[in-house]
């Protein structure tokens, strides 16, 4: 896996993927950014998001749970001092379909916090992570 990240102008840089994807990073005014894209502290948290969420779809589809719709809140706290590292993280997992399993999806977010998401698992080496599980029962007909 490869990435690159290019300097635009003062606080703004270009993240470019491996796989050919670009994204804006820029830093907050007060810091000497123009706020014209995700801060890289975020970029985290949207990449231990994504990471869980992926992971979360996949084991539900597998176990055949007609799940429609994952949506994944995080909210990390970070040290006051230098690295600023997150001592804490947030994830809440919002988990939509009609007649879920509840034995299952928290089985999936079991599996994807503890063993399939390395994001989450590197995350966890300074942050305390939480998990909170909402499944809303869907109006769809399957």
């Amino acid at each position: 896996m490869e990435a690159r990240v290019k300097w635009v102008e003062q606080r703004t840089f270009l993240g470019e993927s491996g796989s050919g994807h670009s994204v804006v990073m820029d830093g907050a005014p007060d810091a000497g950014g123009r706020d014209l894209g995700v801060r890289p502290m975020e970029m985290l948290l949207l990449g231990m998001g994504g990471c869980t969420a992926f992971d979360v779809v996949e084991i539900l589809q597998k176990g055949r749970e007609p799940v429609e719709d994952v949506v994944i809140e995080l909210s990390g706290e970070r040290s006051e001092e230098i690295p600023k590292v997150f001592t804490r993280i947030d994830v809440k997992y919002i988990i939509t379909g009609k007649g879920l399993n509840p034995d299952k999806v928290e089985r999936a977010v079991h599996l994807s916090a503890g063993k399939y998401c390395s994001a989450t698992i590197m995350m966890g080496a300074t942050a305390e992570i939480t998990h909170t599980i909402e499944i809303v029962e869907s109006e769809r007909s399957r």
